[in-house]
């Protein structure tokens, strides 16, 4: 049968396309973006008919009907990493969450530690070989694919044909509808002048031909607004956005520095505007990949001067992060910071940079502590810390002692919160 004839006979409507699912199964959802609406709206309109359904999913960006505290019975929302759409039920109680570095959700999903009986995804429209790219999310989804019981793509002419390890053949998909909503846009965060001051001082501490690793956030793409007359600088990253499209048309970008991958940018998922998108399609010099190639310590370690930049909530003064969790309260997840982190500290000449506003709530409170507020999940630890930067300068801990990182990180805390950082550093016997 030609993969157009197999295409036809697994078209489907949305409606129909949910019948793949069975009770108690597990279904995996690619990365922000490349959920697919239509499909997890149908789900959301039959979610009554079913038992103890599971959705995994890293980053939801859109709160379907299907985040029902009534009807987690009958399907419930797992996050790898929460955003605005399951945060709430998170910290509620009634979405559950699975820890776990983003670089090693491939490799449990393929051991069966976590499930995937059910892939549900974005795809861009067939190739005339028979293949789809999920360009929008290969994280982890390209592994359930491999392992699921049933794939089920929701395939939309809006989504790019990216290159790369991202590539599913109609032989081993169950079912598909069609969709044309474009997809979803998701806009640079809002940057202020505290943003723009910790955004200057790592851009000053970034070479020419560095590779770089920008997670998502106000201070990260600060950093990248200040770096487009920089050269020859690289991308080997897990997301990305417009900030880097951004330094690619400046002519910052050229990836020809790069001694692992030369020439090319990797990511594992795609978060930004329709431009993004256009761009990411066939372009020969980009590629995305699963979460346990562009995340892999080892692999991106492979760069050198590689820069992972990352965000934080708050800090203790020995240098553990607390980067996923109000106290107890999640708010995020781990994601990628820890595999980066690690991949900068391996790479040759490479800068891991944790970054902060040195305060919250209206500078009531500083996010430099004397040790992390009860119940705080820990996400970079204090041996591997490098760099934090605060808009009032930059502490380097990678070889300090405890005392030495405890003045570093006073150093760079609020002015109004020095004295009494350094009087409970006293008692901690840091200083």
């Amino acid at each position: 049968m030609s993969v157009k004839s197999q295409y036809q006979s697994k078209l489907v409507s949305a409606a129909d396309a949910i019948d793949q699912i069975k009770d108690s199964d597990f279904i995996i959802i690619p990365t922000g973006v490349g959920e697919p609406p239509a499909l997890l709206t149908a789900l959301s309109e039959q979610r009554r008919r079913f038992r103890d359904v599971k959705l995994g999913q890293i980053l939801a960006v859109r709160k379907y009907g299907y985040f029902d505290p009534e009807t987690v019975d009958h399907v419930r929302h797992v996050a790898f990493f929460y955003g605005a759409a399951s945060r709430a039920g998170g910290q509620a109680g009634w979405v559950d969450f699975i820890p776990s570095y983003f670089s090693e959700m491939p490799s449990q999903i393929e051991r069966g530690q976590i499930p995937a009986d059910v892939v549900l995804s974005m795809a861009s429209p067939m190739d005339q070989h028979g293949y789809f790219s999920l360009s929008l999310g290969a994280d982890y989804t390209m592994a359930a694919v491999a392992r699921a019981r049933a794939v089920v793509l929701e395939v939309n002419p809006n989504v790019p044909y990216a290159n790369g390890n991202c590539h599913v053949h109609i032989s081993q998909v169950t079912a598909l509808i069609e969709s044309s909503d474009p997809v979803m846009e998701v806009g640079l965060p809002k940057i202020g002048p505290v943003q723009q001051a910790i955004g200057k001082y790592v851009a000053d501490m970034i070479d020419d031909g560095s590779t770089l690793q920008i997670g998502y956030g106000g201070i990260p793409d600060a950093v990248v607004m200040q770096l487009s007359a920089k050269h020859d600088l690289g991308i080997h990253t897990e997301m990305i956005g417009d900030g880097i499209l951004s330094l690619i048309e400046s002519g910052a970008v050229t990836n020809r520095k790069k001694n692992y991958l030369p020439g090319k940018m990797v990511a594992t998922f795609a978060l930004g505007s329709r431009k993004l998108y256009q761009f990411m399609d066939r372009n020969p010099a980009l590629e995305i990949h699963p979460a346990d190639f562009t995340n892999d310590p080892y692999l991106a370690g492979k760069n050198d001067n590689l820069v992972a930049i990352n965000a934080t909530l708050q800090i203790d003064l020995l240098g553990q992060c607390g980067s996923e969790s109000l106290g107890h309260r999640p708010y995020s997840g781990t994601g990628g910071q820890s595999d980066f982190v690690r991949g900068a500290n391996r790479s040759r000449g490479g800068k891991a940079f944790i970054v902060l506003p040195s305060t919250a709530k209206d500078d009531s409170i500083t996010r430099i502590v004397p040790v992390l507020s009860p119940g705080t999940h820990v996400s970079t630890s204090k041996n591997d810390i490098n760099y934090v930067v605060t808009e009032f300068g930059v502490a380097q801990l990678r070889g300090k002692s405890a005392k030495q990182r405890a003045q570093e990180l006073i150093s760079i805390a609020h002015p109004d919160f020095r004295a009494e950082l350094a009087e409970s550093a006293r008692k901690l016997n840091l200083l």
